[in-house]
């Protein structure tokens, strides 16, 4: 029914639908004969083996995915054969869905956009964006989607959503499920949720609510055709004198059949004098017959209608008709054209089209709508309709009752807000404003990515380096050379309160630190006795505490603060800081020398938010309230210091006692600042760093090769491969400051471009 409803929504663009053509051909003549037929109605096969489909489709699509999302948990192991489990269903899933995406990319031309649809194709847009980043591609979801303590169980959980993540525009059908998705990603992945959607190191992936609908003329259209006519005076006559009730439904775990015909039956015990009165028809289309729990909800069915009919029939009627059969659309129509009552009690539905469809033929009689609040039409219909609990039989029973006796005016009323809903978001609406969003969406991310400086170009930066003479390189150390940190926080924060530096940095900084031409400095907002453990084997500068602590590896520290500063604020502000690290679980602080960060970087996203929240109202009420203190608020920490510290303002400082203690003479040719304190240290620094060629001389090659190779590790490590730089213009390309030149000269005011900060790292600072 989606595949139709889709066709027939995009009927007014220039469309082809690209998927599996639902039989095995083995054979390149079949193959070659059914693509060939499917062209004519714009339809490219997708040619899938019969153990791809038995592990993809039958697998982990239907098995493991479809059950997960209506929230009916993931099966157990023991259920499953020998070759299909977990993971050779994802594999299977996996090559599927490259399959997919190998047939998408012999087809694409330039400027197409690639919708893809549903959880059987969850890992489409990575592979496409893969094959061509610039591709438009957008993902929309027809179940719904659970919440993140559901997702969470899945295996496979995380691929899954970065897979989705890799489309440009992705869509449900209500705002619960797009807030659902959104939370997934901010709890599982730990990234950062926002009004327009998810955010990964600068890419945002846009997350929206798109309502499906139906072709609603075509139904209105067909109440007028002479066959739908007949039937409709065929039922009326059928069952003139009694009030009738509609059921049409798969016959599915997920649509509420039992509790629905169970209510029917709690309703005429508690109305004796409805029992000849109300008829209730019930369509069950079969679904996967060979399936046994299909198996057992149909007998349930069966046993059930068959107990209430024997109680509550005569030799004459029965209360409740039951059909485990589709209708042909005409009778489709004329069923829904002569229905008093609806009853929709899926118990977790995407949309549920059958609402729509009812509402659509209702112009003459204005039927009641009762509507289960777990189908995606609630939020929809949900005003026009009678909302209930499909899991309340009794509440599901009063509310057949009530609209059996609905006043004329309540029914004309409701079915009017129903009506005109149904006739606005049709199906073509729905397909035009998805398709509309996703090159706006396009069109967004391009003057976004404008005003975001790019990358760092790493041949322009070795080949500036292999030709400069005095050279400083400016490091951070945590997110910037340390270990890489688990994102879930398995083992993640007690790997992070080590600060190991990453081992393959080790022989890159070794060999740069060694070379005389070269100076390097790792500021970072740790403590001393961590970079001492970390660097105290290389020849450079280390600045600890974001620059309140200078030293060379070979000399003792040196504080670059003034003597005398009053840290009487530091015991209060502890026991704060204590306070909410026992009542906010996976939350640490740190006491520094100079400052006291509180991390929250671990704990729940939401509750991690409202805790620092509190946190600062303590801080501003009591132990900061007349002391002279910068509260800094990061992304997920707190951190309080002694005003005027930060690596921006400590730059200065630590350029000097360098110069110094080098003696320099010879000008600063080339700096490289590679950390997540850039925009503000190259701030501080009036950093030149341009395309022209420096012509100096050419370096030593295997210092080039080095830094080559320690560039590129930094620039293609997991947090830092959307590293971004600040280029600032001078007419000359030589780093100047006022303690690196004895005939300095101020440099003209630079042409700042401007740094988008939405996009860089968060830091603490």
């Amino acid at each position: 029914m989606k595949l139709v409803v889709f066709v027939e929504g995009v009927k007014e663009f220039d469309t082809r639908w690209i998927g599996w053509a639902g039989v095995n051909v083995p054979d390149d003549v079949g193959q070659r004969a059914l693509t060939k037929a499917l062209a004519e109605m714009r339809c490219i096969p997708v040619f899938l083996d019969e153990e791809i489909v038995n592990q993809y489709y039958n697998g982990y699509c239907n098995n493991i995915l479809w059950p997960l999302f209506h929230y009916l948990g993931l099966p157990q192991e023991d259920r499953l054969a020998t070759t299909r489990t977990f993971q050779s269903q994802f594999d299977a899933y996996k090559k599927a869905n490259q399959m997919f995406a190998d047939v998408v990319n012999k087809h694409y031309e330039e400027g197409d956009v690639v919708w893809c649809h549903d959880y059987h194709l969850m890992f489409l847009p990575k592979c496409l964006k893969q094959y061509n980043d610039k591709m438009k591609v957008g993902w929309f979801l027809h179940t719904p989607f659970p919440s993140s303590e559901i997702h969470r169980t899945l295996p496979s959980r995380s691929e899954l959503l970065r897979s989705v993540l890799a489309a440009d525009l992705v869509g449900f059908h209500t705002y619960d499920y797009a807030r659902h998705f959104v939370s997934a990603c901010t709890r599982i992945l730990g990234l950062e949720g926002t009004p327009e959607g998810v955010e990964d190191h600068g890419k945002l992936t846009r997350v929206a609510a798109f309502p499906i609908g139906i072709d609603s003329d075509r139904f209105t259209q067909a109440l007028e055709l002479p066959e739908v006519q007949e039937h409709m005076k065929e039922l009326k006559e059928r069952f003139a004198g009694r009030k009738v009730m509609l059921g049409v439904d798969r016959l599915d775990m997920i649509k509420g059949i039992p509790q629905k015909i169970l209510a029917f039956e709690k309703f005429l015990e508690e109305n004796s004098h409805w029992r000849d009165k109300v008829v209730l028809l019930q369509i069950a289309v079969p679904t996967r017959k060979d399936v046994p729990e299909y198996q057992k909800l149909t007998s349930q069915v069966h046993e059930i209608v068959g107990r209430i009919n024997g109680r509550f029939g005569t030799l004459t009627a029965v209360p409740i008709h039951h059909l485990d059969r589709s209708l042909d659309f005409h009778e489709l129509c004329a069923l829904y054209a002569v229905t008093d009552v609806a009853l929709v009690t899926s118990l977790r539905d995407g949309m549920n089209l059958v609402s729509y469809e009812f509402v659509a033929c209702q112009a003459s009689k204005k039927g009641v709508l009762i509507l289960s609040e777990f189908a995606g039409a609630a939020q929809s219909l949900g005003a026009g309709a009678i909302l209930v609990n499909p899991w309340n039989i009794t509440e599901i029973a009063a509310s057949i009752g009530y609209a059996l006796e609905m006043s004329a005016d309540e029914r004309e009323k409701r079915h009017q807000f129903n009506f005109k809903h149904v006739k606005t978001h049709t199906s073509q609406e729905w397909a035009a404003t998805f398709v509309s969003e996703l090159n706006d969406t396009i069109v967004e991310a391009q003057l976004r990515t404008r005003q975001v400086p790019p990358l760092l170009p790493n041949k322009v930066a070795v080949d500036c380096y292999s030709k400069s003479n005095n050279r400083l390189i400016i490091l951070g150390f945590n997110a910037t050379l340390n270990e890489p940190v688990d994102a879930l926080g398995r083992a993640g924060q007690i790997r992070e309160l080590e600060h190991k530096l990453h081992s393959n940095t080790k022989e890159p900084l070794k060999k740069l630190s060694d070379d005389p031409k070269t100076t390097i400095v790792v500021l970072s907002g740790s403590g001393r006795a961590v970079l001492d453990k970390n660097f105290s084997e290389f020849n450079m500068w280390l600045a600890a505490e974001n620059g309140i602590f200078l030293r060379h590896t070979s000399s003792e520290w040196m504080t670059t603060m003034p003597e005398n500063l009053n840290m009487d604020w530091v015991d209060s502000v502890k026991h704060v800081f204590e306070y909410f690290t026992e009542r906010t679980p996976r939350s640490h602080f740190e006491l520094r020398e100079m400052s006291i960060v509180w991390n929250y970087k671990y704990a729940d996203v939401e509750f991690g938010r409202i805790q620092a929240r509190d946190l600062l109202q303590h801080l501003w009420a009591g132990p900061i309230s007349n002391a002279s203190l910068d509260v800094v608020q990061g992304g997920r920490s707190v951190e309080v210091r002694t005003i005027g510290v930060s690596k921006g303002a400590a730059i200065d400082r630590i350029l000097g006692e360098i110069v110094h203690k080098k003696g320099m003479k010879t000008p600063i040719d080339y700096v490289l600042c590679v950390g997540h304190f850039l925009a503000k240290v190259t701030f501080h620094l009036r950093l030149c760093y341009c395309y022209r060629k420096i012509m100096i001389g050419l370096a030593d090659p295997k210092l080039w090769n080095l830094m080559k190779m320690c560039i590129n590790f930094l620039s293609q490590s997991y947090h830092l491969n959307h590293l971004q730089y600040q280029e600032l213009c001078y007419p000359n390309p030589i780093l100047t400051g006022h303690h690196l030149c004895q005939n300095y000269q101020p440099p003209p005011k630079p042409v700042r471009r401007q740094l988008n900060t939405r996009n860089n790292v968060r830091c603490q600072t």
